[in-house]
């Protein structure tokens, strides 16, 4: 097969995106640089060079997967995306929390200022349907945790887990794994339902990725369905969209004290930043 023949060959198969084209484009001239592809091309060159950058692109775009992603690649790629994906601005917190009952679906919310106020709706012991003044602040390993504290802990995993792990906490009320020194649920709490920033966030995804025996059960609706163990039998499922750096639902029940519980269903939460407080 000649030069020519070569190139139409390349040149009939699929057309990559424009993004792989760049990215094989950076990767040859790298390589160009670090004198791997120091040699001279002959006259007839030019047909070449174009078929051997067709062909870094051709093998970049259509090699085929070899293995799923794993639950910690799942994670550490929710941590890439939080880092850019901001909470955004508003008045109040909301955390809207829902879950299926035998009558049908059930839900909690809530919304909280910034300067601490907190109103709730469908809350343990309250008047159904009724939104209410809640004195209930933030928690996070039992620790009363304000917008400030959130926006001031550290944007290191290591440094986060060493942040967390000095948190006073309520011991009756947390999984056994935090009580014995495990930090999932807290770094679950700060992923799913309080108003941390996007840098914080992004760690704690990164930290989260460090539990042993994490794993992908594969793609659900929502996201990516990962099995966290935790001590003995137990272990959290959650799913998680890893281009949204969202936590669509979970299995834990996080709990006013700053603990959690685990559920025999699974909890849905959405979060916002709202301007709206209803009456």
């Amino acid at each position: 097969m000649d030069d020519l023949d070569a190139v139409a060959t390349l040149l009939a198969k699929p057309e990559p995106s424009a993004e792989a084209v760049a990215r094989s484009r950076e990767r040859l001239q790298d390589r160009m640089r670090r004198g791997r592809a120091r040699r001279r091309l002959p006259v007839l060159g030019m047909a070449v060079a174009a078929a051997l950058t067709a062909a870094v692109i051709v093998t970049s775009v259509f090699q085929p997967a070899t293995a799923p992603v794993s639950g910690r690649d799942v994670l550490l790629m929710a941590a890439a995306s939080a880092e850019h994906i901001p909470q955004g601005t508003g008045t109040y917190w909301h955390v809207t929390r829902t879950w299926q009952v035998p009558d049908g679906p059930s839900a909690q919310e809530s919304w909280t200022a910034r300067d601490g106020r907190r109103w709730s709706r469908n809350e343990q012991y309250a008047t159904p349907d009724a939104v209410v003044e809640d004195p209930g602040p933030f928690r996070l390993m039992g620790a009363e945790i304000g917008f400030e504290e959130l926006e001031g802990l550290p944007t290191d995993p290591e440094k986060l887990k060493e942040r967390i792990a000095g948190l006073p906490r309520h011991d009756s009320s947390m999984l056994p794994a935090d009580r014995e020194g495990g930090l999932v649920s807290p770094l679950i709490t700060l992923i799913t339902e309080l108003p941390t920033p996007a840098q914080v966030r992004s760690a704690a995804f990164e930290a989260l990725a460090t539990t042993p025996g994490v794993r992908n059960a594969g793609p659900v609706e929502g996201g990516q369905e990962l099995l966290i163990p935790l001590s003995g039998d137990m272990e959290i499922r959650m799913v998680v969209d890893p281009e949204t750096a969202r936590v669509a639902r979970a299995n834990i029940l996080l709990t006013a004290e700053g603990g959690a519980a685990l559920s025999k269903s699974y909890i849905s939460v959405t979060t916002e930043w709202t301007d709206e407080l209803p009456r």
